[in-house]
């Protein structure tokens, strides 16, 4: 974090806290993946204090994935394409991503 006071600047040494680590089966040939981080400082070009990966691999192809890479910003994978995506909350990541990972499982019939 920085911070000005009276003209001088200071930067905290806060390292980045990890908030979620988790692996999940969906089924024997499906996981999911999902990491998130509190960063003392956004990942450019992000604005928020999260960085973030979150995958659904099936039959070992990443199908899925929500991260922000620096450079990047917040962005999401499917399988063909790459699109942005507009970070509001750790909590609405979550839920946009279980929602999708739904919809992919309707549309390509698995579990």
């Amino acid at each position: 974090m920085v911070r000005s006071n009276e003209g001088q600047t200071t930067v905290s040494k806060m390292k980045a806290l990890p908030l979620v680590r988790r692996r999940v089966a969906i089924a024997a040939d499906a996981f999911v993946e999902v990491v998130i981080w509190q960063v003392p400082i956004p990942v450019s070009p992000s604005l928020h204090r999260f960085k973030y990966r979150l995958a659904y691999i099936v039959d070992d192809r990443c199908v899925l994935r929500y991260d922000n890479e620096r450079g990047k910003g917040d962005h999401r994978h499917s399988e063909t394409a790459e699109a942005p995506y507009v970070f509001l909350t750790p909590d609405r990541l979550m839920s946009d991503f279980e929602a999708d990972v739904a919809r992919w499982n309707r549309e390509n019939r698995h579990s």
